[in-house]
């Protein structure tokens, strides 16, 4: 065999180890090595999948998981679906566009209703063919309207325009399937916030619990900055990265601007006692 063939030559890749055979083989030599044929473990079928019937056994019952659901209240456990949550700093939102966010995986949007001059967050999708609803634009009448087939939505969800539908036809337009979710939604500490429950129980969710309030980004002794940025991590890796200040010199250095000395700090410290007196 010449060294093209040896290229050519199929290698062994490594791989995970195999079952042994059921029955004995014969002693290796090298003979035997030589004739042996290739592994097989690309010709191996895949499993399948366990049948539906085993899948429905295992799965738990619609009655065990709402027992969960009240035990987890009991408890006190953290409900991720009743809290409420920053969508973006108000100053950032054009009120004349609608402005598509993705929180906890999903998709709202958030536009100005300009009938009553408050900030509203829908469902992303457009109740019709589920185009997404921030792909669209305020119409000149102040309803969100969809930009595949100009449905028009008011700020409460319900539809309002169909270009299609017959004006002497019925008013299918008032069908309950043609409205879109709207999630509570507030502005407080220049932030728009939204709580991720569309249901009519959650309509006055605002009178038992309110967004976090942070009193420092009212004062105006305080100077505020905003800013927003979409982080290929979770939120844990980034608390824990805040909370940790001492990779600031080495990970963002020359970064940060100049840290002081201990030395530095200790007379700091000291000036600042003389000062008080």
């Amino acid at each position: 065999m010449n060294s093209l063939s040896n290229l050519l030559a199929p290698r062994a890749r490594p791989s995970l180890p195999l079952p042994l055979p059921l029955r004995a083989a014969a002693p290796a030599t090298s003979s035997a090595r030589a004739a042996a044929p290739a592994p097989r473990r690309w010709r191996q079928r895949a499993r399948l999948p366990s049948p539906v019937s085993a899948v429905a056994a295992e799965a738990p019952s619609a009655a065990s998981l709402i027992d969960g659901e009240e035990k987890e209240k009991e408890e006190g456990q953290f409900d991720w679906l009743d809290q409420w949550y920053p969508l973006a700093p108000v100053c950032d939102l054009d009120p004349g566009a609608p402005h598509g966010k993705t929180v906890l995986g999903l998709r709202v949007v958030a536009w100005y209703d300009r009938a009553v001059d408050e900030w509203r967050v829908f469902d992303d999708a457009c109740p019709h063919r589920l185009a997404p609803l921030s792909e669209g634009r305020i119409d000149d009448k102040g309803h969100l309207q969809c930009v595949y087939h100009g449905w028009c939505f008011d700020g409460r969800g319900a539809c309002q325009f169909i270009p299609q539908a017959p004006a002497l036809g019925p008013p299918v337009h008032k069908n309950s399937k043609a409205c879109v979710a709207s999630y509570p939604s507030v502005v407080q500490n220049n932030i728009l916030w939204f709580y991720p429950r569309a249901d009519e129980e959650h309509r006055d969710v605002l009178q038992r619990k309110r967004p976090p309030f942070i009193p420092e980004i009212d004062d105006p002794s305080f100077v505020t900055v905003y800013g927003v940025r979409d982080l290929p991590y979770g939120y844990d890796v980034l608390v824990e990265n805040l909370m940790d200040p001492a990779h600031v010199p080495y990970a963002h250095k020359g970064l940060m601007g100049k840290f002081c000395k201990k030395e530095d700090l200790a007379q700091l410290s000291s000036t600042s006692k003389a000062v008080g007196r």
